[in-house]
């Protein structure tokens, strides 16, 4: 959840049950977890867009459980129920609908989110005769897809102007957002960055934990914090951020701001200034080389040139011999140092991409040839993989 942009993950944990309820867990591919809840929540023959649009749905839910680790910071060894009372209708060793797995083959690494938000949006529905909500009424989107209306129009509809659409998320394995070792005085990197976000943002809540700069290092406001959170929340109060502090934290996160619900604060795409604060070389460290690497990172995924490059908040020989390479990309002098020069170019790239790839009024265009504008948008725009020519044929042949 808390560096990468949302993936697609390989497989999914099914409790077959409520939370608490002593019931056993399948792993799933994704694929067949979604194909198996459309033939379990809807119709097969309903039109196009509504199940386009649930589809959708389905998929941000199980991937906002996911991203978010809600069950995950619980203690639950599982990512998704399938009861209706929590998450969405699963039934275990159910057929599939043919037209539905094939719809769901085309869709299923595509998901809908807020317009500046990072997480998947929580897409609750219902199936708005026995029961109401918020969110999409199912039997309302097969009423709107009667009437003309296309899935942008439906999603829309319920879930409001400003929802977009993420086309062909990357597939990767499942991993938790646990680095692996606990943080202490000393440690160094975007965890820690991520960690005093997430505390400065508690603490509005919890007064009682100062606040403190985001600086990617570990130091002795940060150890004052984490005290003060594991005191407030019962946990062992030695300053170190383990297992059971670092989701204890996820957990208060995501509540405070709403993560797994449909009106969310959101988590934006960063939380750094883009702003040019300084020449940058090697040894710096700070927020500024965060947010350079994380240019990096994204333009990387365009630009075959430029070497991978860790999000670690420490300007070292990898981050500058991205640099290098960039600076020769863009036909300036390899220094491998950031100049001001340097800096406008890696943002204006990278914001040609973002408006792209994140633009809702490139993936969901107004007008009644939406539905024919979004088949062609995902024709055209892999992310976060490569943009291809007009003209140009995917893997499986598509002109």
């Amino acid at each position: 959840m808390v560096f990468t942009p949302p993936y697609i993950p390989e497989t999914i944990i099914v409790h077959l049950g409520a939370p608490d309820s002593d019931a056993v867990n399948i792993t799933i591919a994704f694929a067949d977890y979604v194909k198996n809840v459309v033939s379990s929540e809807i119709y097969p023959t309903w039109g196009i867009s509504a199940l386009r649009a649930n589809i959708f749905a389905i998929v941000s839910y199980a991937l906002n459980r996911v991203y978010t680790e809600y069950y995950r910071s619980r203690g639950y060894d599982f990512d998704i129920t399938n009861t209706t009372a929590y998450d969405q209708r699963f039934i275990n060793g159910r057929s599939v609908y043919e037209n539905i797995s094939e719809l769901v083959d085309e869709l299923f690494n595509d998901y809908i989110r807020r317009k500046g938000f990072f997480e998947p949006l929580a897409a609750k529905f219902c199936n708005g005769t026995t029961s109401t909500c918020e969110g999409l009424s199912q039997w309302g989107s097969q009423e709107l897809a009667q009437a003309g209306a296309n899935s942008v129009e439906i999603l829309r509809n319920y879930y409001g102007d400003n929802v977009e659409l993420v086309v062909n998320a990357p597939v990767q394995t499942a991993s938790e957002s646990y680095p692996g070792t606990p943080l202490r005085v000393g440690s160094v990197g975007p965890y820690v960055g991520y960690l005093q976000t997430a505390l400065n943002r508690i603490s509005q809540n919890y007064p009682a934990i100062p606040k403190i700069p985001v600086s990617n290092l570990f130091g002795e406001a940060m150890l004052n914090a984490v005290r003060a959170f594991q005191s407030i929340f019962s946990l062992t109060v030695d300053g170190v951020v383990g297992r059971a502090t670092w989701y204890q934290i996820v957990r208060i996160y995501v509540a405070i701001l709403n993560l797994a619900e449909l009106q969310s604060e959101g988590l934006r795409y960063t939380v750094a200034s883009f702003e040019y604060s300084g020449e940058l070389t090697l040894g710096d460290r700070g927020d500024a080389v965060n947010v350079l690497q994380y240019l990096l990172r994204v333009i990387g995924q365009f630009v075959q040139q430029l070497p991978a490059v860790e999000q670690t908040g420490v300007y070292d020989e990898a981050t500058r011999q991205a640099v290098a390479a960039f600076q020769s990309y863009d036909g300036q002098e390899a220094s491998g140092s950031v100049t001001e020069q340097t800096w406008n170019a890696l943002y204006r790239q990278y914001a040609s991409i973002e408006e792209v790839i994140f633009s809702s009024d490139a993936l969901f265009p107004n007008g009644a040839d939406a539905e024919a504008s979004y088949a062609d948008t995902t024709r055209f725009v892999q992310f976060p993989g490569q943009t291809l020519e007009t003209g140009a044929q995917d893997q499986e042949g598509m002109a």
